[in-house]
């Protein structure tokens, strides 16, 4: 293989074949001819997103997820990584207010690992600029309610992200209000199922769906 390739590398760089074989494999792999991928046609690029798709979303639904005590339904996720997953919210404050949480169950923001916390805002980074995009808004809030003092109610690190948009709230802090109020009616919900006027299943699975179609 090397042999056969001679020709074309001193021609390009002037080498002998054991100086080549000395370098680093990365600088080999620039001095090696390319080749341009073969041109595929919109029908076959089209089969394998929906095929990429696909995996994904039996990947997601084979796995579990969990929010503090609390069991999450497959459905109700749409993106995840090895290290995080995102979900959408029963009761969400303004439409894509969605929450991305750690894998593991971790309660406190300093508990996580380098890792963690890098992938954790990396995929709200990926999320958020999506979410923005497809609900047309101009701006993101970002929060996380590190403890119970700061209006924790589930011992889960998460972020909360909200597409926001001008005019949807009056003064913008009491996004945080309704937040906390939310986060409340959430922790109430999970323990006590009460009857509320909480968005269903199917509703936030579809949802979900749409979402994850930003993805592929």
């Amino acid at each position: 293989m090397l042999k056969s390739l001679l020709p074309s590398l001193t021609s390009r760089c002037s080498l002998s074949l054991t100086p080549f074989l000395y370098l680093h494999p990365s600088t080999r792999r620039r001095l090696l001819p390319r080749h341009s991928p073969p041109h595929l046609s919109p029908g076959v690029t089209s089969l394998r997103a929906s095929s990429s798709f696909s995996h994904d979303l039996h990947r997601m639904e084979s796995e579990s997820y969990t929010f503090g005590p609390y069991k999450i339904s497959a459905k109700e996720v749409f993106y995840s990584t090895q290290l995080s997953y995102a979900l959408v919210n029963l009761r969400p404050v303004v439409p894509g207010h969605v929450l991305v949480c750690p894998r593991r169950d971790v309660k406190r923001f300093i508990d996580l690992t380098a890792d963690e916390t890098s992938d954790l805002w990396l995929t709200a980074q990926k999320i958020g600029h999506q979410l923005e995009s497809y609900h047309n808004a101009s701006s993101l809030t970002f929060t996380i309610q590190d403890g119970p003092q700061a209006g924790q109610t589930v011992s889960h690190v998460h972020i909360h992200i909200l597409p926001r948009k001008s005019g949807d709230f009056e003064n913008n802090d009491e996004i945080y209000e309704a937040i906390d109020s939310k986060e409340k009616e959430l922790k109430q919900k999970l323990d006590l199922d009460k009857e509320r006027k909480d968005r269903s299943m199917e509703e936030m699975a579809q949802e979900a769906a749409e979402y994850r179609k930003l993805f592929l």
